[in-house]
């Protein structure tokens, strides 16, 4: 058996996530999502960003800290394949892995020094739950990292997925203003899991401060309520 190896948090990240239901599948597929990542005291050292702002993006290695599992198992069911298709977990970005290590892609939109928390990152594109502990954050490098010619397995076929979303005016109000946009993008990227399919069924989406109802049938999302959450 290998040694453990110990690794700890440089920083967190605040998003309009406080859970999981309705986070994009992937990073960047939400433009409009915006995080701050705040760092632990003891790495509020500036020279450690020093040259950050010169990249558009960032990579972000976190841990998928409300996924934790005592034991993994070598197959998982990603949602897109209706929830019973298994998959290698090495072949899927599923959260439920022998280590709970996850990669996001994001966009650096700035740097803020600030007097309580020192400089702070502001992101967009995140698909992370609010408080999510971040273990690491690199540059992403275009003529390295991306491969035009690269092929994505079942995830190339869903890429264009998308609902058509009713969201009535009077309910969008509820929503703070800047974070509408965002709410009717994740709402067009189906939060449910595939094999979910009842046009019934009343769903919530738990987003920046509210409680979003919705229902979906034949390729529409309706909101029907939306409510305050009690701090």
């Amino acid at each position: 058996m290998s040694e453990p190896v110990t690794i700890r948090p440089i920083a967190h990240i605040r998003t309009d996530f406080t859970d999981k239901f309705g986070i994009p599948r992937q990073s960047g597929r939400v433009d409009e999502l915006t995080g701050t990542i705040v760092f632990e005291p003891e790495f509020r050292n500036p020279d450690a960003l020093r040259g950050i702002t010169d990249y558009s993006h960032l990579w972000l290695i976190f841990d998928f800290s409300a996924a934790h599992r005592e034991k993994w198992s070598p197959t998982v069911r990603p949602p897109r394949l209706g929830g019973n298709t298994r998959m290698g977990v090495f072949a899927t970005r599923s959260p439920f892995r022998p280590n709970p290590i996850g990669l996001s892609c994001v966009r650096l939109v700035s740097a803020e020094a600030t007097s309580e928390q020192g400089t702070v990152l502001h992101v967009a594109g995140v698909d992370l739950l609010d408080g999510t502990p971040i273990f690491d954050i690199k540059p992403y490098i275009p003529y390295a990292d991306c491969r035009p010619g690269a092929t994505g397995s079942f995830a190339d076929a869903h890429k264009d997925d998308a609902l058509e979303v009713d969201f009535p005016a009077q309910l969008l109000a509820k929503i703070p203003s800047l974070k509408q946009n965002a709410a009717i993008a994740c709402l067009a990227e189906d939060p449910r899991p595939s094999y979910q399919d009842d046009p019934e069924r009343v769903y919530s989406m738990a987003f920046a401060g509210c409680d979003i109802h919705f229902q979906v049938a034949n390729g529409r999302v309706t909101v029907t309520g939306v409510d305050t959450l009690k701090p």
